[in-house]
């Protein structure tokens, strides 16, 4: 019985864990994102007309695609660990009727 107990308890810290650092990495990228927009905007007003130099623009979209990308890479990880807990919910239940 202790196996299935440290088994489900490690399956549900696995899933927690992974749906926190999901979140943190989905904070991140979001902050990124924002913090970058408000750069370009300001930029954007100080200079005018909006054009700013090419190297400037090619790095900022750059680095806004990595953002965008841990983005969607935080999301993803989140529906994973969130179906890690779902399935360790279910086989909790799965347990307690079979031992019911």
């Amino acid at each position: 019985m202790n196996s299935i107990d440290s088994g489900m308890a490690s399956a549900f810290a696995a899933g927690y864990s992974g749906l926190q650092q999901a979140q943190a990495d989905i904070t991140q990228a979001s902050e990124n994102i924002a913090e970058r927009t408000m750069r370009t905007s300001e930029s954007q007003n100080q200079n005018g007309s909006g054009s700013s130099t090419s190297g400037q623009s090619s790095a900022s979209a750059g680095n806004m695609t990595s953002d965008l990308v841990s983005l969607k890479m935080g999301s993803i990880n989140a529906e994973a660990n969130a179906k890690v807990l779902s399935t360790s919910f279910d086989n909790l239940g799965t347990i307690i009727d079979t031992l019911a």
